[in-house]
């Protein structure tokens, strides 16, 4: 009898059982990695496996595998991706790309991010590609970073060589809306000296009908985002504005500008003072994540530095207005007393050269001798001696008896007794 041995499984081909085995290890090594791993089949670019981080990018809701790269992630086409893993596969040349931007999803939920990125061919036993491996480490936070520092550099440059504050916020909320991740619309409220009243300082997206509504609020509880941020000093976290009491006022003019959320966070000088508000306004109902926050404390600082700049300055600038006021005033006072102190000289020098003519005309008129007999006498002349002088009010004088001058003193009443000077009243009150 003849033995009949049953047929033994044909060897496995220790090429492709090293190919499968690489691939498991590849597969182990990245399923639960932060990197972006995936393998791609044939020339549709099949979505053959993936780690779970690669799922996390592009978004859960289109966590499937057998289904073309292109299909899953359509957005990929028109930003060329497709057209480079079409490069790998037809040529077998691998592709690096550094910091490779790329917007995944559409519309309003489209993110930035960046990547680090390897394309690499997969082949089969025989050496053919077969499809394409990728793996990706995503760089947005240090992409982000490094911009964020450029941009925050860029602020404090701009601080720094004092440009106007309005120009420096500006900038800031702009820098703000482009670093977010996701959109968000920034406004900076200025304080009144009183702390009472916001005032608008910046909001380059927000629409200036909503800007001139809400510029001169109140500061106090209740008044919105920004009034109850600046009148406890704390930040204040609205998640939905057509929910939250703080807006009961304001509600109809948030959804006539398209807001759902607002977070404020009070700018505070030094020494606890406020300077005003800073908030970032979203189109739809959001909780701040921890990046958020930072991204708030970061730019609430600079924009505190900014404003106690300004003031400073402003400080500055009324001080010298004020010393060049009063040095102006000064001045005007040192001309006007140098002029009334040479009208004062020139009136006290011609009021003595006229005392002086005075003196002279009345010692010349002294030094004359008075006449012998009385000349104030009848026709015929009075015989009595001159003894008396008398003047009137025209600068006429006369020399005369006794008599004679009491009867003209009481008949005429612009004459009188010349001064003792010349002579007569002395004469007149000791006769």
């Amino acid at each position: 009898m003849t033995a009949v041995s049953s047929p033994r499984p044909p060897a496995a081909d220790p090429a492709v059982a090293g190919h499968t085995a690489a691939e498991e290890d590849l597969r182990a090594l990245f399923g639960q990695s932060s990197a972006v791993f995936a393998l791609l089949a044939g020339p549709a670019h099949l979505v053959e496996s993936a780690n779970r981080a690669f799922f996390d990018t592009v978004g859960q809701e289109r966590a499937h595998t057998g289904v073309p790269l292109g299909d899953l992630m359509p957005e990929l086409a028109g930003q060329g991706f497709i057209a480079l893993l079409d490069q790998v596969y037809r040529t077998g040349e691998p592709y690096v790309g550094r910091d490779v931007r790329v917007m995944v999803g559409a519309g309003p939920h489209a993110r930035e991010s960046f990547f680090d990125v390897s394309y690499e061919p997969r082949r089969d036993a025989t050496g053919e590609v077969i499809g394409v491996r990728v793996l990706g480490v995503e760089t947005t936070q240090v992409k982000h970073a490094q911009r964020l520092m450029t941009e925050h550099r860029a602020l404090l440059e701009q601080i720094a060589r004092q440009a106007p504050l309005t120009e420096v916020l500006d900038g800031m909320a702009r820098c703000i809306e482009n670093l977010a991740p996701q959109e968000v619309l920034v406004s900076v409220l200025l304080a009144d000296a009183d702390g009472r009243h916001l005032r608008h300082g910046a909001a380059p997206s927000l629409p200036d009908f909503y800007n001139e509504a809400i510029d001169g609020i109140a500061t106090g509880e209740g008044v919105g985002s920004c009034g109850t941020a600046a009148h406890r000093r704390e930040p204040v976290i609205v998640t939905d504005i057509a929910a939250d009491p703080f807006w009961t006022d304001f509600r109809q003019l948030a959804d006539q500008a398209g807001l759902a959320a607002c977070w404020s966070t009070p700018i505070l000088a030094r020494d606890g003072g406020l300077l005003g508000t800073f908030a970032m306004y979203h189109r739809t109902p959001r909780v701040p994540q921890d990046t958020d926050l930072a991204l708030i404390r970061v730019f609430a600082g600079t924009a505190a530095l900014a404003i106690e700049r300004h003031h400073i300055e402003e400080a500055k600038a009324a001080a010298e207005a004020r010393a060049r006021s009063a040095h102006d005033e000064l001045a005007t006072v040192v001309r006007v007393e140098r002029e009334l102190r040479a009208e004062a000289e020139r009136r006290a020098a011609a009021s003595a050269e006229l005392a002086a003519r005075m003196r002279a005309a009345a010692a010349a008129q002294a030094a004359q001798p008075h006449p012998e007999h009385c000349q104030l006498g009848d026709a015929p002349g009075c015989t009595a001696a001159a003894e008396i002088k008398i003047a009137d009010s025209w600068g006429d004088s006369a020399w005369g008896c006794a008599a004679h001058v009491e009867e003209a003193i009481l008949n005429v009443r612009s004459v009188f007794i010349a001064n003792e000077e010349l002579g007569g009243l002395a004469a007149y009150l000791n006769r």
